[in-house]
């Protein structure tokens, strides 16, 4: 950007860059979904990303956070069930609902996809100081915690 370019310009190159980090996320998570398991839905992946994160919990619980129904949240957690990703067991705390957490199967797939992704990025980035690295993650960062409603984190 030159130094005659105005705040539009740089938010405009800012949107378009953002846009180009958006289409080769949702290729990573395919990509991603199917290392995982073949039959495994992208949709499904971002979820048992969550379960990993966030577990145990409720199905429920991800209505909000993906902003889907109960109905397709269901669905979805069928679906890691069926593949063996994702375990369901009653909550102690209520006995009519159940909670979700991934699975060891799942847990080791998951563990797995992330080491050849890191690897990817050490190779992809290698030419990048680690500075630069920590630069960019907080800018990356900075940008998120911006653009956050609650509960995004």
């Amino acid at each position: 950007m030159s130094a005659t370019a105005t705040r539009g310009d740089a938010l405009r190159e800012l949107e378009t860059e953002v846009g180009v980090l958006i289409r080769r996320v949702r290729r990573v998570i395919g990509e991603r979904a199917r290392a995982v398991h073949p039959d495994l839905m992208p949709s499904s992946y971002l979820m048992l990303g969550y379960v990993r994160e966030h577990g145990p919990l409720r199905a429920s619980a991800m209505c909000a956070v993906f902003e889907i129904d109960k109905g397709a949240v269901s669905r979805q957690v069928q679906h890691l069930i069926d593949l063996g990703l994702v375990d369901r067991a009653p909550d102690p705390g209520d006995g009519r609902a159940t909670l979700l957490s991934v699975s060891e199967e799942g847990a080791r797939r998951l563990d797995d996809v992330a080491e050849e992704r890191r690897e990817l990025l050490a190779e992809r980035l290698g030419e990048w100081p680690v500075e630069e690295l920590e630069d960019f993650a907080a800018s990356l960062r900075r940008y998120n915690d911006a653009l956050s409603l609650p509960g995004d984190r």
